[in-house]
């Protein structure tokens, strides 16, 4: 169904576009970022997502990307559901998950079919597509995406769309992603309870990878490193192809707890030093800068030098970023790689990040922010901590206008990603 393509207006007690309204729920493990949008197409520009509302909150009852207190993660998605429909002023109709851990699986898998007619079909395409993803899936584990990787005719390899094509024989690879069925009912069940219901659950990396990565560096060969509170995520994309996933148990949480042992400081404090003070990269830092921290005493503070601080931080992350680089080379993707490094996630935003992962890595890195394909609030996600609810976000809205809700889509960089993730089911 076909609804006005200009942009929607908001008046007091009256929600817009009330069947496209989005919203991109990132539990992590120690924040819950939401942005909430709906997306529109005017006549003759671009399709783009309009941001409406973000919200956080502090995170409880997760570890490592998975549910370990129930009422605590209810507590925090509640909290930053709430405190994005208060700026947002509307209630999102579908909300999109995203879902990651050590707990993820990956894989490919083929299928073979024979072509009766002339030339392949649409449905001979469809068909080969059901052969390859025809796989078991255990009982304990959850099929999230089959993403179609590369087709074959007569064994000419290579081929991204064979309709039309003449031939006898044809093949295709899939990507297959699984999850453990626990984790995801936990994350469903975590929802309801704060009152929603989720749609879809979507791999972060993948959700993520539509916020900050150009299609030219997803088919010249790029890394993305989400580096979250728990974890870090790393996807490696080639020749438009998801080529590996690999999940390390290491995150920003490791960072915070060497600097709680390192200044004799609690976490909470601690972990305000790291995002106020804290820096990657200890050349970057004065060495005559001095910080407050608590002392021993009640009420006490003591001055220590921001250069320390800077030091136990770049240690941790050099080695979080050294395993990441054995990762990508033990996948044999490190030569290939012709648009280095995206960081992106919490730990991205430190100064001197880039400087350090270019050390590591030894080619181009750059820090991946939300912005492009998108109005609205764009201030408000132009940050690293909100590329994957930003990117959950849009593919909600993309998923919704598919469907027929919502404004009518439009060519444009919104509209592009919307044929990517149409593959993931």
């Amino acid at each position: 169904m076909t609804r006005s393509s200009s942009t929607p207006r908001f008046r007091s007690g009256q929600a817009p576009l009330r069947g496209g309204v989005v919203a991109g729920l990132d539990i992590g493990s120690t924040k819950t970022c939401v942005v909430i949008g709906v997306a529109t197409a005017e006549p003759g520009r671009p399709a783009t997502l309009k941001v409406l509302g973000v919200g956080q909150a502090r995170t409880g009852g997760m570890r490592r990307e998975v549910v370990t207190d129930i009422e605590e993660t209810t507590e925090s998605v509640r909290q930053a559901l709430k405190e994005a429909e208060l700026m947002a002023g509307v209630k999102p109709v579908r909300v999109f998950a995203g879902i990651a851990g050590e707990h993820i699986q990956s894989g490919t898998s083929t299928g073979v079919v024979a072509v009766a007619r002339e030339e392949i079909a649409a449905a001979d395409v469809e068909r080969v597509q059901a052969v390859a993803r025809a796989v078991l899936v255990p009982a304990d584990r959850e099929l999230l995406h089959v993403l179609p990787q590369e087709y074959a005719v007569d064994h000419q390899v290579g081929i991204r769309d064979p309709a039309g094509m003449a031939g006898t024989r044809l093949e295709a690879e899939v990507f297959i992603i699984t999850a453990s069925a626990t984790a995801g009912q936990n994350l469903r069940k975590a929802a309801s309870r704060a009152g929603y219901v989720l749609e879809a659950l979507v791999h972060e990396p993948l959700a993520t990878a539509h916020a900050v990565l150009t299609e030219d560096e997803r088919e010249i060969g790029v890394a993305l490193v989400d580096l979250g509170g728990g974890t870090t995520e790393v996807a490696i994309f080639r020749d438009g192809k998801t080529r590996h996933l690999a999940t390390l148990p290491w995150g920003g949480a490791v960072v915070t707890n060497d600097l709680v042992k390192g200044l004799s400081i609690p976490f909470a404090e601690a972990e305000r030093v790291k995002e106020k003070h804290g820096a990657a990269f200890a050349q970057l830092v004065d060495p005559r800068d001095l910080i407050d921290i608590p002392g021993p005493g009640p009420g006490a503070r003591r001055p220590v030098a921001r250069e320390l601080v800077a030091h136990i931080i770049e240690q941790r992350l050099d080695e979080i970023l050294g395993l990441v680089a054995r990762e990508i080379e033990s996948a044999g993707e490190s030569s290939k790689l012709g648009a280095g490094v995206v960081l992106t996630g919490g730990g991205a935003s430190l100064p001197g990040i880039v400087e350090i992962a270019q050390q590591v890595f030894g080619q181009h890195v750059r820090v991946g922010v939300p912005g492009d394909g998108l109005r609205g609030l764009v201030d408000s996600v132009r940050r690293p901590k909100f590329a994957t609810a930003t990117g959950l976000a849009l593919y909600a809205a993309q998923r919704t206008l598919a469907n027929g809700g919502g404004a009518r889509f439009a060519h444009g960089t919104v509209g592009r990603v919307v044929a990517w993730l149409k593959e993931f089911f």
